[in-house]
């Protein structure tokens, strides 16, 4: 398995803890890269941060975690060699891995519970890109 980025802001921040120690339990590498607690920050400043990581270390996956899960992934794309999804069900999740390779997941902590966050991030981290007539559309973007 891959190994994880993790961030958050602060309205993502107790859901990201969550995933984190998930993660953890069942013996996934995480590296967390803040914030440390739920004090006010700006989201695009922890989405610039994990999309470097990702970016430079394109076996790793990231996951993001803010209200909505929109303004991170919209930052998140912004990057070369970043495919975030805002996933919001399992079957967008799915998909997002399977036709688009995402490599980087954003979750809205003010719109789903952490039981089906995690449900979404174990779909992510099993679900493999499909290739194929995928490849030359991914190769497009």
């Amino acid at each position: 398995m891959r190994k994880i980025f993790i961030s958050s802001d602060h309205a993502g921040f107790n859901l990201k803890e969550c995933i984190k120690n998930n993660l953890i339990k069942n013996r996934i590498k995480v590296i967390d890269l803040g914030p440390s607690n739920n004090n006010k920050v700006d989201y695009p400043l922890f989405a610039h941060k994990l999309s470097k990581k990702v970016q430079q270390n394109i076996k790793y996956i990231g996951i993001l975690v803010c209200g909505s899960g929109t303004g991170m992934c919209i930052t998140a794309n912004k990057y070369k060699k970043i495919r975030a999804a805002q996933c919001f069900s399992e079957k967008s999740t799915k998909l997002s891995r399977l036709h688009n390779d995402a490599n980087v997941i954003t979750l809205g902590s003010r719109l789903i519970s952490k039981k089906k966050a995690l449900k979404f991030i174990n779909i992510f981290l099993k679900t493999k890109f499909e290739g194929g007539r995928h490849l030359k559309r991914i190769r497009r973007i």
